[in-house]
């Protein structure tokens, strides 16, 4: 139930390089805040705090994640990831409240923006390092299947929409359109509140032992029954955990197998499932079935 080296050194990188690029967008966001007031910016310069917040503390919880299994977990630490995705839905949502509160004022309190051009170039080098991101977590994702990951990436996707939405502002402002910067600025609040909800609903599906997809269940039923020997297959429960799936099934078997026939058609049924599914950690009961011989009618 150990991760590969491969996958820990792929998370490792994923949650770094977070963290690097929420770094250097903190710095630039916050030089082309103060220079030019843009609403949009700060919506932008408020993301990348919390996103700097959020990524340390996805490190910290792939880090934990990562570690084996123990005594006191014997299960292993994978739902950390769960919990790290968690508290990125509240800092995600707290910066959209944050957003939009100075949304509303500027709305209320309109100000001339100042040197909107170095915010276009801010903003593009931003969206260049966010794409990077995404097509590294991308990958990390497919590779891993990591929670953690996948609400980070869901956290960056919005943050290229925030940035591109903040580039039409700022655009807009350089062509004399200033009043809509602040109404770019609160539907950027709402969208990225929308995000929130999705990381924070995926995150408790995971928390809460949600079964796998239906289609996943059938299939590992029917890859259990296809065993030469296995009568059946039923009450297939699934749950997930960090990078593990954890399976459990019945398997009906002939009531008339030696103990050692039987445990190895369970093996064999664990394995097929494994086969296709290899972060499945397969516990396989076996339940004895009487075998009626139907007499034969001359």
């Amino acid at each position: 139930m150990s991760t590969s080296p491969e996958h820990a050194r792929l998370l490792h990188l994923a949650t770094r390089s977070s963290l690097a690029v929420a770094s250097i967008l903190i710095i630039a966001k916050a030089v082309a805040w103060w220079l030019s007031g843009s609403v949009s910016l700060l919506a932008g310069l408020t993301d990348s705090l919390l996103d700097g917040a959020a990524s340390f503390l996805n490190l910290l919880a792939v880090h934990y994640a990562l570690r084996p299994a123990d005594d006191d977990h014997r299960y292993g630490h994978g739902k950390a990831e769960a919990l790290s995705g968690m508290a990125q839905a509240l800092f995600i949502a707290v910066s959209a409240f944050l957003i939009g509160f100075q949304a509303v004022e500027r709305i209320q309190h309109p100000e001339p923006l100042t040197a909107p051009g170095l915010g276009i170039i801010v903003i593009l080098f931003s969206i260049a390092l966010t794409v990077g991101l995404l097509a590294l977590q991308h990958r990390v994702v497919k590779e891993t299947g990591s929670a953690a990951i996948r609400a980070d990436s869901l956290h960056y996707r919005s943050d290229l929409l925030l940035n591109i939405s903040i580039l039409c502002a700022l655009v807009l402002a350089w062509f004399g359109w200033q009043q809509l910067d602040a109404w770019f600025g609160l539907g950027i609040a709402v969208y990225i509140l929308w995000s929130a909800f999705s990381i924070a609903k995926e995150t408790v599906s995971v928390l809460m032992d949600e079964e796998l997809p239906v289609d996943v269940s059938a299939r590992m039923l029917e890859l259990a029954r296809s065993v030469p020997g296995v009568l059946g297959a039923h009450d297939l429960r699934t749950r997930i955990s960090g990078n593990h799936w954890f399976v459990q099934l019945h398997l009906e078997l002939p009531g008339d197998l030696t103990l050692s026939v039987a445990h190895g058609l369970c093996d064999r049924a664990a394995e097929a499932i494994n086969r296709e599914y290899p972060k499945a950690e397969v516990l396989v009961h076996a339940d004895p079935q009487e075998v009626v011989i139907k007499p034969v009618v001359s």
